[in-house]
């Protein structure tokens, strides 16, 4: 009974470490396959990070040479701008202009000026003259269109009109001519051939500053930047 006792028992104990052993070998392959799965997840990870850094490094590497192709290729832009055609410039026969008769007037008989240029349409009363001074602006043109104007204070009269340039249209260029016309008509009045010869020189670009002509004194004459101007003294 011993022996069959202990004959049982060495059985159990064998059955016992054939399942230790059976278990042991379980686990240990479980484990194997555990960490050779991890390992395999750290080098696909390692495999992707690589892949990806040589893509980024490779677009890097395409993008500079893009960019170094393109800076080669470019190029240098025109020095020459595009530019409206110039008009035809505006021309003033004066020669063939008819004027008044020399000497008919005088820098105090406004009303003769003024009937010159035609029909007041606006009266400012508070403009200001050649020094700032307050004087009184008659306007002979409406609206937008090109300006003609008397100006008269105390100490001086100024006649100023738009002065049209070659890419304006023709209308404002006629207009402009027309006023020319008027201003070389009171200029003869008011200095006989002195003042049509003033007139003929603004219109071509010369600028008169501070001189008496025919015993009137013009601080300033010129024409420039669409703006005709005869300032003249009259305490000069």
């Amino acid at each position: 009974m011993i022996f069959s006792k202990f004959q049982n028992s060495s059985q159990l104990f064998n059955t016992t470490g054939a399942m230790i052993s059976k278990i042991s070998t379980i686990g240990l392959v479980t484990c194997l396959l555990i960490t050779g799965c991890s390992k395999a997840d750290q080098s696909s990870k390692a495999t992707d990070i690589t892949a990806e850094e040589q893509a980024s490094q490779q677009a890097v590497s395409n993008n500079d040479a893009i960019a170094n192709n393109n800076a080669d290729e470019k190029v240098e832009p025109s020095t020459s701008t595009d530019k409206k055609p110039e008009g035809k410039p505006v021309s003033y026969d004066v020669h063939n202009w008819k004027a008044t008769k020399a000497h008919s007037m005088t820098l105090e008989n406004l009303d003769a000026l003024k009937a010159e240029f035609g029909n007041v349409t606006v009266t400012d009363k508070k403009s200001l003259d050649y020094a700032s001074n307050l004087a009184v602006k008659y306007r002979f043109m409406k609206g937008d269109q090109p300006y003609l104007d008397i100006i008269d204070s105390k100490d001086y009269l100024e006649l100023g009109w738009y002065f049209a340039n070659p890419n304006d249209s023709d209308s404002e260029k006629k207009i402009s001519v027309d006023h020319a016309k008027k201003v070389f008509k009171v200029m003869t009045g008011l200095m006989g051939n002195e003042g049509k010869d003033l007139v003929q020189n603004i219109l071509t670009g010369k600028i008169i500053k501070n001189q008496v002509i025919d015993g009137k004194k013009v601080e300033l004459a010129k024409c420039e930047f669409y703006s005709c101007m005869i300032i003249m003294n009259k305490n000069g």
